[in-house]
C-alpha cells in the first residue's frame, strides 16, 4: 500500500504543477494578446492623427492661426493612457515569467542577475534600493538637535 500512496502523492503533485504551469502560460498568452491589441489601437490613433494633420494642411492653407495642438490633444491623451496600460501589462508579464527588465537596455533578464547579460549594466537589487531609501527617509525625519 505504501507504493500506491507514494504514487498517488506524486500524481497529485504532478497534476498540481501542470495545472499551475498551464494557468501561468494562459495568463501570459492573454497579456501578450492584450499588449498587441493595445499596440494596434495606438497605430489606429497614429493614423487618425495623420489624417487630422493632413486635413488641417489641406483646409487651412490660408488660415495658419488655427490651433492644431488642441485638435490633436484627445488623441494624445488616449495614446498616453494606452501606453500606461501596455506598461502595466508588460510588468505583470515579467512578474509571471519571474524576470525583470534591465533599466539600461530594457532586455528581459533573470531576477538573480547582478549584471545584464546583454549590455553589462550593473543591476540594482530592489531590496537594497528600498533599504537605502528607507534609511535616507528615516535620517531626514529625525529632528536636528541645536
Amino acid at each position: 500500500m505504501d507504493f500506491f500512496d507514494k504514487l498517488g502523492k506524486k500524481a497529485s503533485e504532478t497534476y498540481k504543477y501542470t495545472t499551475e504551469k498551464t494557468s501561468k502560460l494562459a495568463k501570459e498568452a492573454k497579456l501578450k494578446m492584450a499588449i498587441n491589441e493595445n499596440k494596434s489601437k495606438i497605430e489606429e490613433l497614429y493614423e487618425e492623427i495623420g489624417k487630422k494633420v493632413y486635413m488641417f494642411h489641406v483646409n487651412n492653407k490660408d488660415n495658419i492661426d488655427m490651433d492644431l495642438e488642441s485638435a490633436l490633444e484627445e488623441y494624445c491623451i488616449q495614446i498616453d493612457e494606452i501606453c500606461d496600460a501596455i506598461e502595466d501589462e508588460r510588468k505583470e508579464l515579467l512578474t509571471l515569467k519571474d524576470k525583470k527588465q534591465c533599466p539600461n537596455c530594457f532586455d528581459e533578464i533573470e531576477l538573480e542577475c547582478n549584471y545584464c547579460p546583454n549590455c553589462g549594466y550593473e543591476q540594482v537589487n530592489l531590496e537594497e534600493e528600498n533599504t537605502s531609501e528607507n534609511v535616507t527617509y528615516e535620517e531626514e525625519e529625525q529632528p536636528k538637535e541645536e
